[in-house]
């Protein structure tokens, strides 16, 4: 994978809870210039990443150093390189507090915000059964 950024990130574009946050932080390292690219798993370019779109759809990836992370080791890693929210991956980062953070994230929120995604998906499959392919019999 190219590394012309010190910090990637992969996120859901089409999950409205991922692109609020996710464009939330692609806003702010944009305007104070941070070397942080965000990739919508969405965008095709997903085979540089190595994984296929379901398993990118579950959880929050970030490329850092040559290191894949998820979840909340992922968060703390975005968090770091964002003065902003230092103090947040400080917090969440603490012993006590990360267990129960990556328990909350990986068995509660990213399940929920996963099963969403399934259901939007299978919704528009059903709206367009086609899936934008025009089949002629």
């Amino acid at each position: 994978m190219e590394n012309e950024c010190p910090t990637l990130v992969l996120y859901n574009g089409n999950c409205p809870v991922c692109d609020y946050e996710i464009g939330h932080y692609a806003r702010y390292a944009a305007k104070t210039g941070l070397p942080i690219r965000f990739d919508d798993l969405n965008s095709g370019e997903l085979v540089h990443w190595g994984l296929d779109a379901d398993t990118a759809a579950r959880r929050l990836y970030v490329l850092n150093d040559g290191m894949l992370a998820s979840g909340i080791p992922a968060f703390l890693i975005l968090w770091a390189q964002m003065p902003r929210y230092k103090w947040l991956g400080r917090i969440v980062g603490f012993s006590i507090v990360k267990p129960v953070a990556v328990v909350v994230y990986d068995f509660v929120l990213a399940p929920v915000i996963y099963h969403w995604h399934l259901h939007r998906l299978r919704k528009a499959a059903s709206e367009d059964p086609d899936h934008g392919f025009n089949r002629k019999r």
